[in-house]
């Protein structure tokens, strides 16, 4: 049986990381929740009051002899915008930053070293500015923000927001994602 690992994204709305991450082949499990904060078991309304530190993430469970970590994290640097401090879109706070929760020193070393090679290709027109931090606890969000787009693919949200990250990743890694 492989091995799986975990990796802990946030990049604005957890719905949108979750939509796409969810379809990726070699992914076993997307979930939507908060990490990186000083509150214990936050809800919803508490993290988008932005006071308790915590950022919207995905944990992502997958198997990474079908999809590599750094490739994971290539593809969650392709769905967003990691120049853009505390927000993302129409999303503004702390909540919303560009952050890698990492599970370990591989984790770590594979996230600085894809950044610093982000950079050095002049990727983005400003710096990198996601955060790194150790993951200390991960808090899976309500039953209603899981799955989201899967559950409400025609929402306007989904359409808007979703869609368009989905349909990049797609385009830049078609080799990830399942045919037919």
């Amino acid at each position: 049986m492989a091995q799986t690992e975990t990796a802990t994204l946030g990049g604005g709305c957890f719905w949108c990381i979750e939509g796409v991450f969810q379809q990726l082949n070699g992914v076993e499990a997307a979930i939507s929740g908060y990490a990186g904060g000083h509150v214990s078991n936050p809800t919803y309304r508490q993290v988008c009051q932005g006071a308790t530190g915590h950022a919207e993430v995905v944990q992502v469970r997958f198997d990474p002899d079908r999809l590599p970590y750094r490739r994971l994290l290539e593809v969650f640097f392709t769905i967003h915008d990691p120049t853009q401090r505390n927000r993302q879109g129409p999303d503004r706070g702390p909540q919303y930053r560009s952050i890698i929760l990492y599970a370990d020193d591989h984790q770590k070393q594979t996230a600085q070293a894809v950044i610093g090679a982000l950079e050095a290709d002049g990727a983005f027109t400003g710096p990198v500015v996601t955060e790194l931090a150790p993951l200390e606890a991960f808090y899976p969000a309500e039953a209603e923000h899981q799955q989201f787009y899967d559950r409400q693919p025609a929402a306007p949200y989904c359409r808007a927001m979703i869609l368009p990250k989905l349909q990049r990743a797609r385009e830049r890694f078609p080799d990830l994602f399942a045919t037919g």
